[in-house]
């Protein structure tokens, strides 16, 4: 077995970003438009060295790996300037439908987050592991994951984080091992409490912790939401994703009610717009109405460059940085970071 689970992707060459800048035509006349986000105000704290004390380091092989990232995903510039004061924030990213943009939305926010000079860890808390996928690791080579922290005491935290290959953001892998733990988590005592325990340490070490959940309300899904002090919810502008949404939000508030009083809808994400369609533009309308100031402002539009960035392992902000996805998640963080604050 490779030391290194992070592995060269070899589909990556499949889908060089030859233009970086979006193609769909008509995209920007067609947008949504929306109220602009207030500029980040200037960061004024003096820089500090990142905290690496819950990463492990890579494997002496592994520095001599390089994995091929295309051209045009040359990272950005990262000022390495932490937030203006250390917020240790847990954010569950949730909504039981599939395919609405969780695990996208979790990587991708990170990253622009880790871009703002954020330290930032992503728990992958779903058992099909797409999260530590698209962040280039091999699910056949996690050794120990989420799994073992929740379901093992002589696993820390320290012993299950990895760097990733975006400055600023670990990880806390998942592997399809976390499909057995609802059923060995229903004998536990206090089984709600299990990954609010486990995410302690970070919690003085991180500015913001994200949890990618599964496509269900199960025990896994109340456990991040247990854990966590705010929820971003993303959901599709589609008329189909709204109807699950009322569910949704009653779990959220018997979660509020009876395990964590903290919690709160920090905003409602729409996520795969399509912008030239009459129906996203409506779904999106009806969302804003019922939801007012939930909605975020930021509005995420559907393109080919987040599967592209999936396939080559790393967040949009590297694969494509000047597309209208990667400035759409930095704007998500400003937004994120405004009602952390």
């Amino acid at each position: 077995m490779n030391s290194d689970p992070f592995q060269p992707n070899l589909l990556a060459d499949l889908f060089p970003p030859d233009n970086p800048v979006e193609d769909v035509a008509g995209l920007e006349e067609e947008k949504v438009d929306l109220p602009a986000v207030p500029p980040e105000e200037a960061r004024t704290n003096p820089e500090r060295k990142p905290d690496t004390a819950l990463t492990k380091p890579m494997p002496a092989a592994a520095e001599q790996e390089t994995r091929p990232v295309p051209a045009a995903a040359e990272p950005v510039a990262h000022g390495r300037k932490r937030p203006s004061k250390a917020l240790g924030v847990t954010v569950a990213v949730v909504n039981q439908k599939g395919g609405v943009g969780k695990t996208t939305t979790t990587i991708n926010l990170g990253a622009a987050l880790a871009e703002q000079g954020a330290r930032v860890l992503l728990v992958d808390f779903d058992p099909q592991g797409a999260l530590s996928v698209g962040l280039g690791m091999n699910p056949n080579d996690i050794e120990v994951s989420v799994y073992d922290l929740l379901l093992d005491r002589t696993v820390q935290l320290p012993d299950v984080v990895s760097s990733s290959k975006v400055p600023g953001l670990d990880l806390v892998p998942s592997n399809i091992d976390l499909s057995a733990a609802e059923v060995v988590l229903v004998s536990e005592v206090a089984r709600e409490q299990l990954l609010r325990r486990c995410l302690e340490p970070a919690l003085v070490t991180y500015d913001y912790i994200l949890v990618d959940c599964p496509p269900s309300l199960g025990l896994l899904t109340v456990n991040a939401l247990t854990a966590a002090q705010a929820v971003i919810i993303p959901l599709e502008s589609e008329y189909l994703a709204l109807r699950g949404m009322a569910l949704l939000m009653d779990t959220v508030a018997k979660v509020q009610e009876r395990l964590n009083p903290r919690l709160e809808v920090m905003g409602i994400l729409a996520t795969m717009l399509e912008a030239r369609t009459i129906h996203g533009r409506e779904v999106l309308s009806r969302v804003g109405e019922a939801f007012g100031d939930k909605l975020f402002k930021t509005v995420i539009h559907k393109t080919i460059k987040f599967s592209e960035g999936s396939v080559a392992g790393v967040p949009i902000l590297f694969y494509a940085p000047t597309s209208n996805g990667a400035q759409e998640y930095r704007d998500l963080a400003r937004e994120v970071m405004d009602r952390a604050s």
